[in-house]
């Protein structure tokens, strides 16, 4: 073998959660059926312009689905199970568009505060796991906020603007990266901590964000100095294979819906999907689906055995289902013809969310050169 396979961090074997059992089997048909009753995309658009998610849907997430303590250790309060579980939770909110804050708070948020010694939980972690307070997380790299840490007799206090936080609007707790006198460190602020909120204009609005401005706000150190930059990338990671998970179930339901309307739209006197050219298009659709499908679901098995040996896997992820999300719903709105021009079809609605992610974590672009960084290329 040479050296460059063995030095390459690449996951070599097949793992043990790749292949779903009937528990996850039964996970994924019982939020397929809560979000299908509670998240349809006019429910969705309703909320969305209201308070920016359903809380009546995000309580029987959090209290019947468990969705801020599956993947928490069981000895700090959570269900122990692992990535695949909840990268499931994760496609089926990608295919109902939902907007309550699971990418936000219930793993990016949950996540974060696990970053904390077990003794500094409080009451912090305990609120953020039943639902009661509501978590967003800053961009992690260093240079892209404008936050300062001072500390005091009492504690520290934040001072700075941390900008475009999901969620940041209604959420209660916000992780950010701030410059303290010695160097960086990961906070938390502490629940009705001054503030002052600027809502952003944003494409996607089931994924709200805004500008949190901080003078003298009370939080809590989550990391030293030391571990705070391998804790940003942990997060980073975790952020992108999130995204992986929910672009995969935009890419089904977008070729679900596609699929359904090319047997039901009739031109010449037969369905537009007898077509040859419409059916080549299908067809190249779910080719996509299943590389989006098997990219995220290998990344999610492959952090589920070891979160250190998976950057590669959700590099992969990150670059195939972003662009797959794309690509699916640029299809979804040629494929609809004339109605799918109009910014009222679904099919509009997922465009955003899908351009919207893209933002988030970066395009497929930013993916592929991790990759080449990650084997040495």
């Amino acid at each position: 073998m040479s050296s460059f396979a063995t030095e390459v961090p690449w996951p070599r074997t097949d793992p043990p959660a790749l292949t779903p059992g009937p528990e996850q089997s039964d996970l994924r048909a019982a939020i397929r059926g809560l979000l299908a009753e509670h998240s349809g995309i006019e429910q969705v658009r309703t909320v969305s312009a209201g308070l920016g998610y359903s809380p009546q849907l995000w309580k029987t997430l959090v209290d019947d689905m468990s969705v801020t303590t599956l993947t928490v250790p069981e000895d700090r309060g959570g269900l122990g199970y692992s990535m695949v579980e909840l990268g499931i939770m994760l496609e089926e909110c990608g295919r109902a568009l939902a907007c309550e804050p699971v990418y936000t708070s219930a793993v990016l948020g949950v996540h974060a505060l696990l970053s904390a010694d077990p003794s500094q939980d409080g009451d912090v972690l305990a609120g953020v796991l039943d639902g009661s307070l509501l978590a967003t997380v800053s961009a992690l790299s260093a240079g892209t906020d404008h936050v300062h840490a001072e500390p005091t007799r009492a504690g520290w206090l934040l001072h700075g603007t941390a900008t475009h936080l999901v969620g940041g609007g209604n959420a209660d707790v916000a992780v950010i990266s701030a410059q303290c006198p010695d160097g960086r460190r990961l906070f938390a602020t502490q629940p009705g901590a001054p503030l002052a909120r600027t809502e952003r204009r944003v494409l996607d609005p089931t994924r709200r964000r805004a500008d949190l401005t901080f003078d003298r706000s009370p939080a809590n150190a989550l990391t030293d100095v030391d571990a705070t930059a391998a804790t940003a990338a942990r997060l980073g990671e975790l952020a992108t294979l999130a995204l992986a998970c929910e672009n995969t179930g935009i890419v089904d339901r977008l070729l679900e819906m596609t699929v359904e309307y090319a047997r039901t739209r009739h031109q010449f006197g037969r369905p537009i999907g007898s077509f040859q050219a419409v059916k080549h298009r299908l067809a190249d659709l779910l080719v996509t689906l299943e590389r989006a499908r098997s990219a995220s679901r290998y990344a999610a098995a492959i952090y589920a055995q070891d979160p250190g040996s998976a950057s590669l896997a959700v590099a992969v992820a990150g670059a195939v289902c972003t662009d797959a999300a794309v690509h699916a719903a640029a299809e979804a709105i040629q494929l609809h013809g004339g109605v799918g021009f109009t910014w009222e079809h679904p099919a509009h609605s997922y465009f955003r969310r899908a351009m919207g992610n893209e933002a988030l974590q970066g395009d497929s672009r930013a993916h592929r050169a991790r990759i080449a960084t990650l084997i040495g290329i």
